[in-house]
This record gives C-alpha cells, structure tokens and sequence, in this order.
C-alpha cells in the first residue's frame, strides 16, 4: 500500500535524475562562481528588501522578499547531502546567509526611533511567539517543496512554498530586536527560524530517500550518515520542546485574559456608563482598559480573580482620559 501511495506522490516517470537535483542544490558543483554570486546577490537584496517590509509593517513587501529569498536552496542542499551521505558546503553556505540577513537587520535597527514599541509592528509580533502549529505547517510545507523539486512536472509551486516558509523575515527581525536590544524577542524569532529550517531539511530527507537519491545502506555508508541524524533529531527535539512550552503559555494567557475580561466585566457593571474596552498582557502585567467616570475600588476586582489566575499576577487598570491604577498583584 506504501509504494502505490509513493507511486502516485512521486511517479518514476516524471522524477528528476540524481545529477540534475545535485545540480540545483549543491552550489559547489558545476559553475559554481556563477550560482555563488546569483546566490549571495539575491539574498541580500531579499534581506534588504524583508527588513524594509518588516520595519514599515508591510506584508506585500515581506512576500516580495519571501518569493526571492534562495536560502531554501542550501537547506533542502543540506537534506540531500545527508541522504546521499555526502559531504557538501550547504551547512556553511546556510550559516554565512544567516549571519548576513542578521546583520541586515541589525543595520536596519539603528533606522528605529528610541521607545519604539516592537511589539506594536504586526510583522515582529507575529515571528517572535512560534507554536506546535508553525512547525507542522512548516513540515507540510517542506515536503511540498521536496516534491516540486524532485518532479518535472510540479515545478511551479515553488514560489508558493517560498512564500509559505519564513526563512529571510523572522532572521530580519532576530536583527532587528538584537539591535534593540529585545533578546527575547530575537530568541522567539530564531526559534521559528530553526523550525522552519528544521522542518525543511527533515521533510526534504524523507522525501528524497522515498524518491530514491539515497545510497545502499553499508557498514560505512551508515556510520557516515548516523552522526548527521543525530544531531539532527536533537536539534527537532529541543525545537519540538521550545514550540510546546510557547504555545502552552499562550493558551494559558489567553485563558487568565479571559478570566480577567470576565472580572473586570463584573467589578466595572457597578458605575453607570462603564465599560471595558480592552485586557491585554503586556511585561508579565494584565492591563485592563476602561471607559468611566470614576474607576471604583480595585480591591474587589483582586478579589475576584483570586484562585482564577496565578498568584503574583499584576493587574494595571487603565481609563480612556490616560490615568493608570496600579492594582497590584492578585492574591496579596
């Protein structure tokens, strides 16, 4: 039943051959000056390019960037060096492109007014906080491409995967918030850029083993490639573990702003013409914005929350007219 699935996915009569693949991959193999200089121009125009998009909060742009970025070419390299066990200079490749879309960012940062609120910019915000769901649509992503590399005739879904992986954006933004000096923010960034490297290389090596540029399995063809899937898989493991833990603690903040919404909701019914507008976390605090007149006691609103959210939380309650009420943290 496997092989006749195989079959249909990756049909022997539209595979690409062994060497035309190698050739795509590996910029170290036939006229190598030339696809090293396509390979390093387009990626800083495509680093320049993301760092202009993510710092004016530009989606098309960040495509843009994303259609013409080459750096899957060395990573999916990667994944066919190891499953023919050869030795290629992807690893190195990938590495320098990385240091060099950083430093694009960090030059980029220096652009950014002092106080700026990183946050606030959707296209930082949503690279710095990677979940379980990022790495399995990276995964699918990656198998796609594998598959329109090995087949002729799914050529064209290239760029759509270049746009559905994120590889040049979230390194932009690891220079962008290093240069802020946002080290959180930088780590969430390169999580989800060594998850969707990750994924990458892991779908592209079962792809191209299923597809049959593998070599036999031997004594010293195994201990060749043992040590590149060991280290491989640990890497996976400490992502898998890293993307779990975020998306837990997203669920959990999203659950305490309910209950907080809900509190809040209750504690400001008591003065006529109030209401909550919004609750958000923001520096390990929740903010609850309001609309009234006269801000009641905040005691009975740490009250109500007490045994709904963890103990120590800080609650911020902030009115329309700019006046800020400091709380204090729930189970005082």
């Amino acid at each position: 039943m496997l092989s006749g699935i195989l079959e249909r996915v990756l049909p022997a009569s539209q595979l690409r051959s062994p060497d035309d693949l190698l050739d795509d991959l590996d910029l170290s193999t036939g006229d190598s000056r030339a696809k090293r200089s396509a390979f390093w121009t387009m990626l800083t125009l495509s680093a320049l390019i993301a760092a202009g998009g993510v710092l004016t909060d530009s989606t098309a742009t960040v495509i843009g960037a994303m259609i013409i970025a080459p750096l899957s070419t060395p990573i999916m390299g990667i994944a066919l060096g190891i499953v023919r066990r050869s030795r290629t200079d992807s690893v190195r490749t990938v590495v320098l492109g990385c240091l060099l879309v950083i430093g694009v960012g960090v030059v980029f940062s220096l652009v950014v007014p002092g106080g700026y609120d990183l946050l606030q910019n959707g296209q930082v915000a949503g690279r710095t906080s990677p979940g379980l769901l990022d790495l399995v649509a990276a995964l699918a992503t990656g198998a796609a491409g594998a598959v329109g590399l090995c087949r002729r005739d799914v050529a064209a879904v290239l760029p759509g995967v270049a746009i559905a992986i994120s590889l040049v954006p979230p390194l932009v933004v690891v220079g962008v918030c290093l240069g802020q000096g946002a080290l959180w923010l930088s780590a969430g960034a390169a999580v989800l850029f060594l998850s969707n490297l990750l994924a990458l290389v892991f779908a592209g090596m079962v792809v191209f083993a299923a597809s049959g540029h593998g070599v036999p399995d031997g004594d010293g063809a195994a201990r060749s490639g043992r040590r590149p899937r060991i280290v491989l898989g640990a890497l996976f493991a400490v992502v898998f573990v890293l993307l779990a833990v975020n998306t837990t603690a997203t669920v959990l903040i999203a659950v305490w702003t309910h209950r907080v919404e809900e509190a809040a909701d209750r504690w400001i019914a008591r003065q006529p013409d109030a209401s909550v507008t919004r609750v958000y976390t923001a520096s390990r605090t929740m903010h609850v914005e309001v609309r009234a007149r006269e801000v009641p006691p905040v005691g009975s609103l740490l009250a109500d929350l007490r045994g709904r959210v963890p103990d120590r939380l800080v609650i911020v309650v902030e009115t329309t007219r700019g006046e800020f009420v400091e709380a204090g943290p729930v189970g005082r």
